[in-house]
């Protein structure tokens, strides 16, 4: 997710109430933020909502094909009740994870997805230093070697053990440490990522242990705010390509069918700096849809993404049409997270790449049930 997941609806291990007062409990965003890493890379306490979030495409030595996404999600539940609970086992922090793979050359796609309270080790999510984790699912970092990320976590029918290591700075979305996603001055999170991660590992697939190379993409965010009455979902891209450029783009929707203003995204040159966007600096057309027998949502499924300041010129085309989840053990969210391939152009110079699409708002409006 987040890609930028505002809102996690979740049902807890045990009955959670909605605390009113819960916004004023926590920080909001403030321009002026200053990014300390490693430091950042840790939990945020302070904010209601964070989330970690990998995703990535990787081959076999002989040219098979994946994609995965990898995504833990804390939400901090503030009641009276919590606050004056002095058990270890007084639900204070939900956390939330989806694990998902897709077999490109097989057509295959899989997922599956925990939830915890934090009490007792079970799950958590460390201050200062990278390591979240339920059960056995978890994303780590030595301190030792803090550019180096341990990514583990199983569904029913395969596993990932993958480690990454940034060949950028991190990339700070928004403008002075903070990025927009409504009016309301609570809209907005800290929001920052890692867009080029060489990856190396193995998954397992049907019993089968395959090595396995690529690249990955790592979006950390944390923020208190919630989705705006008037928005419905979002449509979020990251998108690498062959010169080593990378784009992040997202769309908050509104009720209407317009695009919230707020919208923006970030263009990373090879050298690593960033050149902010907003919404008015990138056009978007949807080329194709996709509906699906499942949940019966229609989702876009193809793009003409051009961005004219840098004359950009992309194409955006999902490697496979199913890659929905369907959250109801977790999140309680129907959404499309999936890989994409990536043709086009600038000035004229082909390029290639690949990137990853999350979609949200289209079986459902995107509404809190905490």
């Amino acid at each position: 997710m987040t890609g930028i997941l505002l809102t996690i609806p979740a049902s807890g291990p045990a009955t959670v109430l909605a605390d009113p007062s819960a916004q004023e409990a926590y920080r909001h965003p403030l321009p002026g933020y200053v990014y300390r890493f490693p430091h950042d890379h840790g939990a945020h306490e302070e904010f209601r909502t964070e989330w970690w979030y990998y995703t990535g495409h990787l081959s076999t030595k002989s040219g098979r094909r994946f994609g995965y996404q990898l995504t833990f999600f804390r939400r901090g539940v503030t009641h009276e009740e919590a606050r004056k609970n002095p058990s270890r086992w007084a639900i204070r922090h939900l956390y939330l994870a989806h694990v998902a793979l897709t077999d490109l050359d097989r057509s295959r796609f899989s997922y599956a997805e925990k939830l915890s309270r934090a009490g007792l080790g079970k799950a958590g999510a460390e201050r200062g230093r990278l390591r979240v984790w339920i059960d056995r699912w978890k994303v780590d970092a030595a301190p030792a070697e803090p550019h180096r990320h341990h990514l583990q976590a199983t569904g029913d029918d395969f596993t990932l053990d993958l480690t990454v290591a940034s060949e950028k700075p991190p990339v700070i979305h928004g403008q002075d440490g903070v990025s927009r996603k409504g009016a309301a001055p609570e809209q907005a999170s800290h929001y920052y990522s890692l867009t080029r991660l060489a990856t190396s590992g193995t998954i397992i697939v049907a019993g089968e242990t395959l090595p396995v190379t690529g690249l990955s993409w790592m979006d950390h965010e944390f923020g208190s705010g919630d989705l705006g009455a008037n928005q419905v979902g979002w449509d979020w891209f990251s998108l690498q390509l062959d010169n080593r450029m990378e784009v992040m783009l997202y769309r908050l929707r509104l009720a209407d069918g317009t695009i919230d203003p707020a919208s923006s995204g970030s263009l990373i040159l090879p050298d690593g700096r960033v050149q902010g966007l907003a919404a008015s600096d990138i056009r978007m057309e949807t080329l194709e849809s996709w509906t699906s027998r499942l949940s019966g949502a229609r989702y876009p499924a193809q793009w003409k993404i051009a961005i004219p300041s840098a004359d950009l010129m992309l194409e955006v085309t999902p490697e496979l049409p199913d890659q929905e989840l369907r959250t109801a053990r977790s999140t309680q969210v129907t959404y499309w997270e999936g890989a994409a391939r990536i043709s086009g152009t600038q000035r004229g110079v082909p390029l290639a790449g690949a990137g990853y699409v999350e979609l949200t708002g289209y079986a459902e409006r995107f509404r809190q049930r905490l």
